[in-house]
């Protein structure tokens, strides 16, 4: 097992605009909408020393790893899915029909979920076999024995495809890792039967759900789940050792999301109003909040995005 890593600090020595924009998705962002930012370069100056700001290296530092990998991944892909190998860089199975069926569209957002001490135990665990990172993201360490699979074709893909159809054999992999991705599946439950399917007998999957956050489209997001519900989409295919809540999705990180993004939907005055409320001045029943500024000046987007539920309005054709 050996990582690659494809970040390093942004430093006045090392700083390119390219490799710069490529490691922060979020400049990009605020370039794209015109937020006071004239270049990578001004932001880093600005902000991104200070913030300790990192770049992304070349492609080239993976390589030589990706060819290997491809060549270890080919005998484990399914016969009966066509796909296109795009030579040293991946396998590519999302063709038209199944971007149509499953909704997937192209999209400008990044995904990367840091791997936690349990991963990479998995990962350790597995070194000489292949661990399946099922809705890998833009990954910023590269691992020789984890397998890439990506809707997005980002440098660090090695399969592209879909949850519901993963274009690989049964019992393919020695361990299987889905963090944070079944939310934005259109049908989790298909796609549970898939990892099961392709988890080698006696091997180990770890897949996290959000159960308490905020609307986050990558570009969709279709389901939350509590722990029974995540549970249940396994549980008839796999031997459920044990749910819990890790120090990465314990409850502070849902307040703290909720509230940075309820104060992001307000302005000007109603903006510092609320920012000065203390925690007991938010406990009472929410109805004695309905027609204070702080909830009636968000935005229909930022309902959404905050929802305590959504209504379905709608009629048979």
């Amino acid at each position: 097992m050996t990582p690659y890593l494809l970040t390093e600090p942004a430093t006045d020595d090392n700083f390119t605009e390219d490799a710069y924009l490529a490691a922060n998705p979020d400049v990009v962002k605020a370039l794209k909408e015109g937020l006071s930012l004239l270049s990578g370069r001004q932001h880093f100056d600005i902000f991104g020393k200070a913030e300790g700001r990192c770049i992304r290296l070349p492609f080239s530092v993976i390589s030589e790893a990706k060819i290997k990998k491809l060549e270890r991944i080919k005998p484990l892909l399914r016969e009966d899915m066509s796909f296109t190998e795009r030579k040293g860089l991946l396998f590519d199975f999302l063709n038209a029909e199944l971007r149509s069926l499953y909704n997937i569209v192209n999209t400008d957002a990044v995904s990367s979920n840091n791997y936690d001490r349990d991963v990479l135990e998995i990962i350790e665990k597995n070194k000489g076999g292949l661990v399946l990172d099922c809705g890998a993201g833009c990954r910023d360490e590269y691992y020789d024995n984890v397998v890439n699979f990506e809707i997005v074709d980002y440098d660090t893909t090695d399969v592209l495809g879909v949850g519901e159809k993963l274009p690989f054999i049964d019992n393919a992999f020695d361990a299987v890792i889905s963090l944070s991705v079944l939310e934005h599946v259109k049908n989790p439950f298909i796609s549970a039967s898939e990892i099961s399917r392709v988890l080698k007998p006696g091997g180990n999957l770890i897949c996290s759900v959000p159960f308490l956050q905020p609307f986050h489209g990558y570009p969709h997001h279709y389901y939350n789940m509590t722990g029974q519900g995540l549970s249940n989409l396994f549980e008839e295919m796999l031997q459920v050792d044990k749910i819990e809540v890790n120090e990465r999705a314990v409850p502070i990180w849902s307040l703290t999301w909720f509230l940075r993004n309820w104060v992001n939907g307000l302005s000007g005055g109603t903006k510092e109003d609320f920012l000065q409320m203390k925690v007991a001045d938010l406990i009472e029943l929410a109805d004695k909040y309905l027609d204070k500024p702080f909830v009636k000046e968000l935005s229909h987007e930022k309902n959404l995005e905050l929802a305590y539920a959504t209504v379905l309005f709608a009629h048979k054709k």
